[in-house]
């Protein structure tokens, strides 16, 4: 198997990956998983995909993550694993299409509008 590319957005976080073959290291930034994302949670996030498939031990992924949060980013790198692990093998696209996996959530940080503080929060009305 030759290198596997793919790209997972969310928020303002990219995270573009390289899968191939070897025995589960995740670098992230040319740093290890547990170094970049301290939190169990994040991990478990980030891991999702390849436990759903039970192929965490198979591939080795280096990530170029880029931009948002830590939250963001974490889950920019699980939808970009899960696209790559789709480029693998089609018939897992299903499995991780029922976990909801394989869809880029949509939703970000509304604009601020002029005349307004923040996005929708209005100035104080006076009446007089």
């Amino acid at each position: 198997m030759e290198t596997v590319n793919a790209v997972g957005r969310r928020k303002a976080a990219i995270a573009r990956v390289i899968v191939k073959e070897g025995n589960g290291t995740i670098i992230i930034n040319k740093r290890p998983l547990d170094v970049y994302f301290p939190s169990s949670i994040l991990q478990y996030i980030v891991r999702q995909p390849l436990n759903t498939l039970d192929c965490a031990e198979k591939y080795d992924i280096q990530v170029n993550l880029d931009g948002g949060g830590y939250k963001g980013q974490a889950e920019a790198l699980r939808l970009a694993i899960a696209r790559a692990l789709v480029k693998i093998n089609p018939e897992d696209k299903h499995a991780l299409r029922v976990e909801g996996f394989m869809t880029r959530d949509p939703r970000s940080v509304e604009r601020k509008k002029p005349g307004q503080p923040k996005a929708r929060k209005r100035f104080q009305f006076s009446k007089r």
